[in-house]
């Protein structure tokens, strides 16, 4: 799946607060990825199609330094990520080893990879901030991925910080955290997403001007029409 440059624009413009709350209202509760925060403060909104990989408990013969010279590996699996996609790891909430450094996330940042998100932590911080690779994680912690992990596939359905993620589902990703857009939501969260940031900043200015809550937030009837008005008259 890929996404067309107005449908990335305007995500951009949509913040993950808002995402939530449409998908809250078709009955979704279960979109926002638990652990993901962005490392970097400040970190701008970023959207892409999801890149899954998948980790599971370490077992001794497997999760080995010489696994990431096999055919399965996290080493292969970067070098079939796509430009413009986000990499959505599940690493099983373990945050006692780094599922990617510096290295990793250099190579990332330079095959155009929009950004890391992942419900556990990398390794090299200082490093992986200078590649300039846009993360959200648990944090970090200087261990390898296989002092407490199996890295088993790429490209197949995963959980990551409890949220079922499919390949080509959209993620979207700012100060709140992560959150997932399924395929089969998109379109509604493109067209109800702007309208919806639109009224709230209203309602913000009116908030600012002095007017009380109730009636206010949520709208009532009169708000409705008073806010309908003010759209008719720009």
């Amino acid at each position: 799946m890929s996404l067309s440059p107005e449908a990335i624009a305007t995500l951009k413009k949509i913040t993950t607060a808002t995402i939530t709350t449409i998908l809250l209202k078709k009955g979704l509760r279960n979109v926002w990825l638990r652990g993901s925060r962005p490392l970097r403060p400040g970190q701008e909104r970023l959207v892409g199609p999801a890149f899954t990989l998948r980790f599971v408990p370490a077992r001794e013969d497997l999760a080995t330094p010489e696994s990431w010279s096999k055919p399965i590996s996290t080493r292969t699996a970067i070098e079939a990520m796509p430009a413009g996609c986000i990499a959505v790891v599940d690493a099983m909430g373990i945050t006692d080893a780094g599922i990617f450094g510096d290295i990793l996330c250099a190579r990332m940042a330079k095959r155009g990879v929009t950004a890391l998100v992942t419900d556990g932590v990398v390794r090299d911080l200082e490093g992986v901030l200078g590649t300039g690779l846009p993360v959200w994680c648990d944090g970090a912690a200087a261990p390898p991925s296989v002092a407490g992990l199996t890295f088993v596939n790429w490209g197949e359905p995963i959980g990551c910080g409890g949220v079922a993620v499919f390949p080509d589902d959209v993620i979207v990703a700012d100060q709140d955290g992560a959150v997932l857009i399924p395929q089969a939501f998109l379109e509604l969260i493109l067209t109800e997403g702007p309208e919806q940031e639109a009224m709230e900043g209203w309602i913000v200015n009116e908030v600012n001007n002095g007017a009380e809550l109730p009636g206010l937030y949520p709208m009532n009837a009169e708000t409705k029409a008073r806010y309908a008005a003010s759209k008719t008259k720009k």
